[in-house]
Parts: C-alpha cells; sequence; structure tokens
C-alpha cells in the first residue's frame, strides 16, 4: 500500500485549473519568484498526464507577450502570459499596448504580496517588502493598456476570477485582460467546484439584417465602388469573404499603407496596391473593412461618397482621435457581414454591363501596375550595390510561395508591401507598434504554423530594440527555426529623414548632424552562432540570391539564421 500523502492542492493549482478550463494551449512565462506553486501545479499534471496547457519559459517579458500574440494571430485561440510582480509587467507593457491595439485576446497575470512578512504563518520573501510593492496594487500599471485589470482578492475566488479574466478578453471587442494575484492567495489551500466546466466560447455579434440588405442595394447602383481594410484578412472566412465579394461586384480593393496581415490576393487583377487617394475623387461607395484610418488626414473623407464601416468594433477606445465620417456601420462579425453582403447582392441582381466595365478597366490597371513594379525591380538591379527594392523582389523569388513575412521595418514598409509577392491568409504579419517585436512575434507564428517557413523583417534600427539573445535562445531551445533578414541601411534612417524633411535648409541637412540617425554598426549575423544558428553577411547585389539560398536551408536544416543584408 502507498504511503504518499496526497497532495494539498493550492492556488497555483487554481490557475493552472482555470487555464485548463480555457482551453489555452500555452501558458508564456518569464520566471519570477511567486511563481512556485503554479510551477508545482504544471508538474503535477505533467506525471499525472492531465490534459493541459503546456508551460514555456522565456527569459524576457516581451518575448513572453509577443509569442501569445504571434500564436494567436494564427490561430486565433487565446494564449494566457505570467509575468512578474510590477517590474515584469512594465517589462512586457509594450507588447501588451500592442495586443490591445491588434485586438488579441491573452490572459496576463502576475503576483504581487499583502503581508509583506508581518504574517508569521508565511514569509513571501523580503523582496516584496524592499522593492516589489506597487501601491494600489499592480493593476493600477496595466489600467491604460488592457480592457480589463482586476485583482483576485481571496483565495476562494482565484479560480473564477482566472476564468472572468479570460472571459472578459474574448469579449468583443476582444484584448488582453489583467489579473493581480497576491503570492499568498497562491499558497493557499483550495478546493477545486464540485463540477469542473469547459468555459463556453464567446459568442459572435451580427449586424442588423435590415442594414445588410440596404448596404446591399447600395452597392448594387454604386458605379465607383472601393474597399479599403487594414486587417480584413485577419481569419479565413473574412479574407474569403472579402475576395468573393469584390469578384462578384468588380470593386478594387486597396490595403492600407499600415495592413497589419495580408488582406487579399497581390497578383489579382482587382488589387489596387496600398494608396487609396487616387481612387477616392470618383468613389460613390466605399467600403471600409476593419480599417481603423481608411485615409489621412481624417477630414480627408471622400466628398461624393456613401462610407459604410464594417467592423466587429469599428470605434477603437484606445484611439485618442478617431473621425471615421460615415454614413452606415455593419457593427458585427466581419465574415458574417460580408457573406450576408454578398447573399443579399446576388438577390439584386446587379448590372451585369457595368460590372464587365469595372472588371476591365481595374485589370488594365492593375496590369500597368505590374509592369511598372517590374521595371523598378529592374532597374534597382543595376545598382552596385544592394537596393532595397532587389532585396523585396529577390525574397519573394527564393523563398517558398508558403512563407510568412513578420515584418518590423519602418523606412521600407512600402517597398514591403509592393514587391515581396506574398501570397494568401496570414503570410504577411506587420509587428502592432512599438519596435522591438518582430522576432517574438515571428517565434510564436512559427509555434503555431511549424510546417510554414516564417521570416522575420527587421530594420537595423528595430534589431536594437528586440531581445535578441533571449529570442535567439529560446529558438534554439524551443526547436522553432526562423529566418531573420536585417535590413541593414546603417542608421535609422527613417528619423534621418524627419530632420531633412522639415528642415531642409536647416543646420542638420547642410552639415550632417542627424542626431537621430546614428547607431551602433555592428555584425548582426554573428550573434547567430552561439544559439547553433547560422549568420551570413552580404553586401553584393550578385551575391544576394546565393545568401538567402543558404539561410534557408539552414533554416530547412532546424537553425535559425541571421541575413545581415547591408543596403547601398
Amino acid at each position: 500500500m502507498s504511503t504518499m500523502k496526497k497532495p494539498v492542492l493550492d492556488g497555483g493549482e487554481a490557475i493552472a485549473q482555470g487555464l485548463r478550463d480555457l482551453g489555452i494551449d500555452y501558458v508564456f512565462s518569464s520566471p519570477g519568484s511567486e511563481w512556485a506553486p503554479v510551477w508545482e501545479a504544471f508538474a503535477r499534471q505533467k506525471v499525472s498526464k492531465t490534459a493541459g496547457p503546456v508551460f514555456l519559459n522565456t527569459s524576457h517579458e516581451m518575448l513572453a507577450v509577443d509569442l501569445a500574440i504571434g500564436y494567436t494571430t494564427i490561430t486565433g485561440r487565446m494564449q494566457a502570459v505570467l509575468l512578474h510582480a510590477g517590474s515584469g509587467l512594465m517589462h512586457g507593457s509594450m507588447g501588451i499596448s500592442s495586443a490591445l491595439a491588434s485586438a488579441i485576446p491573452m490572459v496576463v497575470i502576475s503576483g504581487e504580496c499583502i503581508s509583506y512578512g508581518d504574517d508569521d504563518s508565511y514569509d513571501p520573501g523580503a523582496q516584496w517588502y524592499a522593492y516589489l510593492g506597487v501601491v494600489g496594487g499592480a493593476q493600477r500599471l496595466m489600467e491604460p493598456l488592457v480592457k480589463w485589470a482586476n485583482q483576485a482578492a481571496s483565495p476562494a475566488t482565484l479560480h473564477a476570477m482566472v476564468i472572468r479574466t479570460g472571459e472578459m478578453a474574448q469579449r468583443s471587442p476582444t484584448g488582453p485582460a489583467y489579473l493581480c494575484v497576491p503570492v499568498e492567495s497562491l499558497v493557499h489551500p483550495w478546493t477545486p467546484p464540485k463540477k469542473l466546466r469547459k468555459v463556453a466560447p464567446a459568442p459572435k455579434t451580427l449586424a442588423p439584417a435590415a442594414d445588410v440588405e440596404k448596404v446591399a442595394r447600395l452597392l448594387s447602383k454604386a458605379r465607383n465602388p472601393v474597399i479599403t481594410t487594414e486587417s480584413g484578412g485577419r481569419d479565413r472566412d473574412s479574407y474569403d469573404r472579402l475576395i468573393e465579394l469584390a469578384e462578384l461586384l468588380a470593386i478594387p480593393v486597396v490595403e492600407s499603407p499600415v495592413a497589419t496581415v495580408s488582406n487579399f490576393p497581390k497578383d489579382h487583377p482587382l488589387h489596387r496596391g496600398f494608396d487609396i487617394k487616387p481612387l477616392l475623387a470618383d468613389a460613390d461607395l466605399v467600403l471600409v473593412v476593419r480599417n481603423r484610418v481608411p485615409w489621412y488626414p481624417p477630414k480627408a473623407r471622400p466628398e461624393n461618397a456613401t462610407v459604410v464601416v464594417i467592423d466587429e468594433t469599428p470605434f477603437k477606445s484606445y484611439m485618442v482621435y478617431q473621425n471615421y465620417q460615415a454614413d452606415l456601420f455593419l457593427e458585427g462579425d466581419v465574415a458574417a457581414s460580408l457573406g450576408g453582403l454578398i447573399d443579399a447582392v446576388r438577390s439584386a441582381r446587379p448590372q451585369a454591363a457595368a460590372i464587365k466595365a469595372r472588371n476591365a478597366k481595374w485589370a488594365a490597371s492593375h496590369q500597368r501596375a505590374e509592369a511598372s513594379d517590374r521595371a523598378e525591380v529592374a532597374k534597382a538591379r543595376e545598382n552596385a550595390a544592394i537596393h532595397p527594392i532587389n532585396l523585396c523582389a529577390t525574397l519573394g523569388e527564393v523563398l517558398p510561395r508558403d512563407t510568412i513575412y513578420v515584418d518590423e521595418t519602418t523606412s521600407h514598409r512600402g517597398l514591403i508591401h509592393r514587391y515581396v509577392r506574398h501570397q494568401g491568409p496570414w503570410s504577411f504579419i506587420r509587428t502592432p507598434s512599438g519596435l522591438g517585436q518582430s522576432l517574438g512575434m515571428s517565434l510564436g507564428v512559427k509555434l503555431a504554423s511549424p510546417e510554414r517557413p516564417v521570416v522575420a523583417l527587421v530594420g537595423d534600427g528595430a534589431f536594437h530594440y528586440n531581445p535578441v539573445i533571449p529570442c535567439l535562445g529560446f529558438a534554439q531551445r524551443a526547436r522553432l527555426p526562423i529566418l531573420i533578414v536585417v535590413f541593414n541601411n546603417k542608421g535609422y534612417r527613417s528619423m534621418g529623414n524627419n530632420q531633412r524633411n522639415d528642415y531642409p535648409d536647416g543646420a542638420g541637412a547642410r552639415h550632417n548632424l542627424l542626431y537621430g540617425l546614428t547607431i551602433s554598426v555592428a555584425d548582426y549575423d554573428q550573434l547567430a552562432k552561439p544559439f547553433g544558428g547560422v549568420g551570413i553577411r552580404v553586401e553584393d547585389p550578385a551575391k544576394l540570391t546565393f545568401a538567402l539560398r543558404e539561410g534557408w536551408a539552414a533554416v530547412n536544416n532546424g537553425k535559425t539564421a541571421i541575413i545581415n543584408v547591408v543596403l547601398g
């Protein structure tokens, strides 16, 4: 007969069970002294072979958050992040803010202390008394950055509060939600509820059918309709419905210059690039599909067009200023709204002759744009140094068609949109806001899509902001090889451009005193080797294709590769 005692469950188990009930796949954590009860709970989970989330340790809070963002971007499934006290929250706060801006649901939990060593029954450690405490609780730090922030004040409510945090994160508008957990609750005995339950998924809201019918009638009668989108392709259904609606009525689709995902096939005759300005003067109907900033400046609304906004939550509470000036809103699940429009338009039998004429017009326009792009590529390849257009075009030629590109460039983003020939849903993902996130997001994307090539496109300036060493170490440990391509223009080019543009005849421009331009120039490729990766430096255009193929071969062999492309 076994003499082993039955383990006493505590708050660590309450958190683990809550995450299991929420259907979490992964817990991404940067270790902190409060998490021993949670680690023990996950050890019990593994020993007992209980189904539940995989616990992954990272060595940087930003990496933990960005892994969750990347994974959820691909799968649509909410994940959990455990950070250390208030200090860990602040280290990961930029990523959490980005998740809010990108409508990424996420459970964020960190610990605190409420007894500070004066309770004789438990010693939390002097660090809480000395420097880890936050006046008013760590939730005060998170309130501007999440959609809901609270404290689990009692061990009796901890399990339910974990679930509530996940439920709040998944309700529209989706986004990160935060729970502050006292370490005293983590070590307190916990009795599970008599009946555990899997948490029901958040329901989808639908735009009123009458509004869908009204917009469909407008579409059927429109002479020059236009679609603009920033993240219409965030899920596969919306991506497919957007194509179907555009083809049904021969509507050109313009992606936002700050598009966060791939929204429409770039080789499609109805794809009209990333600049809507040339189309606004003649437009009589503009469908704004998941696009927070359809034109700039905001007052530049098309004068003669009816503006219809299609979004789950068009008004973003985190934005200081937003000015759609829209006439109609289809507020609800985007895929359902687009599907309803397709059905209603088909029933309305729009004018076939007008559709045929628009198809011919936009196909010819697309062919001219494609020819112009090819000419620009040929011209760029005449340069003695590597031109960024050459790099972008060569990436699309060398890498597989199903590659996922994660972009964190600034000066070259427009060129990447035009010349990297990514195709299909999730073939392109832009880091949401704030530099330093592309490597972590790329690893999260790779975790969600291990069978697809994942490439981080990062400027040398942005590369400096990334937690490079933690990311390379995690890629090695987790066996998640990615290709990192550094667009190395040897400085903060966008900062130099700002000073030159604002003061073209100023002292900085005349004497080359561009203080925002300078950064340390390093052999970025050499950082891969200590982590079992491959580093390649290339500055000769004749060697660019070979360098990209060599890097891709390394990734195929399970090694992360950094290609340091020195641009002319």
